[in-house]
């Protein structure tokens, strides 16, 4: 019992309460995300590649078979889009990952010199598919720490530090950690990356060489060796100077000495810049320390995203990540070796530890002290934590496992009449109806296309395979995305008609196939009034639907758009007051409840081009009406 009659459990409780982010105390229960996908392990760099991810497949199944499924959440994240790519890469270049296959490769050959693509980072089938799924992981991960879901979140998928912004590069093609700093930028003020892969994380450093919102700290092998650069005096440049940390090491390095170095500096690093968050590279083709560095990262109290990176011997990788998995939930795994889908790969000992290096440490105390000074003496030239000011974050949306509880057949407020959208126009106006009158509200062309991507996913996502049929019977679920910035095409490429219709069907947006003028109330229909200044010109002519609730059923207005460029409503829509659309919010006029005739100008947009089986569609829902 503790002094005073408290309990030993009280007593620790209080002492959680009284923790200061960044400084080691009593280790607290940690809520743990882990991110797979069980199609990672299927993409083959080629024969004779030393980057295999199968390793990653070989680890979850060793975290599987020792139990840690118990004390975390396993999730399996939505891949990475288009659009969250190019956060960071250039356009062209996730176009060309896109687009490029071993079919077609040979017609791509210049956009190969130019992206970086070719030996090292060989074109192999599903290139970009295995992109997303690293992608995905890392910037879930990131999201699930923003919104204080988890604790520490591991994708071992990730960590491909190597990619730059506009080539490949190091067997990396997106570069997966980049994308999720910059989704944890948006709640934290400062973020520190720590690599501990053998290769300098060049292309982390470099993405974020100039601001001093991200602390870039590597300990790499230095010297004649991939990819040449990490010196102790690269510092980083204009407001970034002195917030990239490096300590070069040479070769043989073992467990102490990696120890003696990697806690002084990162705990000098965390007092001084104060993060929010930390990122942590776990490359496993440098083994020595790994699991102190996890062990001691985690007892910083801070928001962690763990990742993988290199590694090339699969049997060792998926040793060390499901060690260090182990060591992120707080449970002691090994020595013995549980029986699993891979066990003789494991042979011929069967055993969870790996043997240490017989290679000479040469790495003297004098120099390990030379650069530890040195790097002490960058980070006392620095601000310290510099001061950032943060903007309100958009609000995310509710994307969580409540989702699938909703009630499908659950209709729309009965005073909202509608939301339409153009093709061309940045805005959508929603209009409500109330006692009082109309309320305009405008809404951004990407929330509206958050919310149909809401309801997007993959073909082969609820496919039941053996491995969901076992994870499913062990307690593993697998959860929607929560992350921010799910946009997607609006006009859902590369799906069917049949998903882009259910798509439709399940909000009340629907996308016009070409922009309109002008909308004229029934009231205006029937005084015969118009106004001139309103007139347009409308190349052919589209339909618009909308839903509407009435009291018995739920019905779809129809408004068909008339050569003479007006937009008209249809013989079965009942409307108390008119209905506005605007392209912009200037554009946007206050409504009035007098008994004329209410109309807001709209700029004529050039005629979206369509495809034969919208028009098909806009046609039958034309001749419904």
């Amino acid at each position: 019992m503790a002094r005073g009659g408290e309990s030993d459990a009280a007593t620790r409780s209080n002492l959680e309460a009284l923790q200061v982010p960044g400084q080691q105390t009593a280790e607290p229960k940690k809520r743990v995300a882990y991110f797979y996908d069980q199609n990672i392990g299927n993409y083959h760099y080629g024969p004779g590649h030393p980057m295999k991810p199968h390793r990653i497949r070989m680890c979850h199944s060793l975290v599987m078979n020792y139990g840690l499924y118990n004390k975390m959440e396993i999730y399996r994240a939505r891949p990475g889009s288009r659009k969250e790519m190019t956060a960071f890469h250039t356009d062209e270049y996730i176009d060309f990952l896109s687009r490029v296959s071993p079919d077609n490769m040979d017609s791509y050959a210049k956009e190969q010199l130019k992206f970086n693509v070719g030996d090292d980072c060989p074109i192999f089938e599903g290139l970009f598919e295995y992109c997303q799924l690293s992608s995905g992981g890392s910037m879930e991960g990131a999201a699930r720490l923003n919104n204080g879901s988890c604790d520490i979140a591991v994708n071992w998928a990730g960590g491909l530090h190597h990619a730059k912004k506009t080539e490949a590069s190091g067997f990396c093609y997106v570069n997966d950690i980049v994308l999720a700093i910059l989704e944890l930028l948006r709640y934290h003020p400062r973020v520190l990356y720590i690599d501990i892969d053998i290769h300098h994380g060049d292309g982390v450093e470099e993405a974020f060489y100039t601001t001093d919102r991200v602390m870039t700290v590597s300990f790499h092998k230095h010297g004649e060796y991939f990819p040449g650069t990490g010196e102790v005096r690269d510092v980083g440049a204009g407001s970034g100077k002195y917030y990239a940390v490096n300590f070069p090491l040479r070769d043989g390095i073992d467990d102490l000495t990696y120890k003696s170095i990697f806690e002084p500096v990162i705990q000098q690093v965390v007092d001084w810049y104060k993060p929010g968050a930390i990122v942590l590279q776990c490359g496993a083709d440098s083994l020595s320390g790994h699991a102190n560095c996890v062990a001691f990262v985690k007892k910083l109290n801070l928001p962690l995203l763990i990742l993988g990176g290199g590694g090339y011997t699969m049997r060792n990788v998926a040793r060390a990540w499901c060690y260090e998995t182990g060591v992120a939930v707080g449970q002691e795994v090994g020595p013995d070796m549980p029986f699993n889908d891979y066990y003789e790969y494991f042979g011929p000992d069967y055993k969870l530890d790996v043997k240490p290096s017989n290679m000479d440490n040469a790495n003297t105390i004098e120099y390990l002290e030379k650069i530890k000074q040195q790097v002490f003496e960058n980070l006392a030239r620095s601000k310290g934590a510099p001061s950032v000011q943060m903007q309100p974050v958009p609000r995310d949306l509710d994307l969580s496992d409540d989702e699938d509880l909703d009630d499908p057949e659950k209709r729309v407020p009965r005073k909202e009449y509608g939301c339409i959208s153009f093709v061309h126009t940045p805005f959508i106006l929603r209009v409500f109806g109330c006692a009082e009158g109309l309320e305009l509200i405008c809404i951004s062309h990407a929330f509206i296309e958050r919310l149909w991507d809401k309801r997007v996913i993959p073909d082969n996502e609820f496919e039941e395979s053996e491995d969901e049929e076992t994870n499913a019977i062990n307690g593993v679920r697998y959860a929607k995305s929560v992350r921010h910035g799910r946009v997607s095409k609006s006009s859902g490429e590369g799906q069917s008609g049949r998903q882009q219709d259910q798509q439709r069907s399940h909000g009340t947006v629907v996308t016009l196939p070409a922009a309109a003028t002008k909308l004229k109330s029934p009231h205006d229909s029937q005084s015969g009034t118009e106004s001139s200044s309103n007139e347009a010109q409308l190349n052919g002519s589209s339909t618009i639907a909308t839903k509407q609730e009435s009291d018995s059923a739920e019905s779809v207005r129809v408004l068909k758009v008339e050569k003479d460029g007006d937009i008209v409503m249809g013989s079965d829509m009942e409307s108390s007051a008119p209905i506005l659309l605007a392209p912009s919010a200037e554009s946007i006029t206050a409504p009035t409840t007098s008994t004329s005739a209410t109309t807001a100008p709209i700029t004529a947009a050039t005629t979206a081009t369509t495809t034969e089986g919208r028009d098909e569609r806009d046609t039958e829902m034309a001749e419904a009406s």
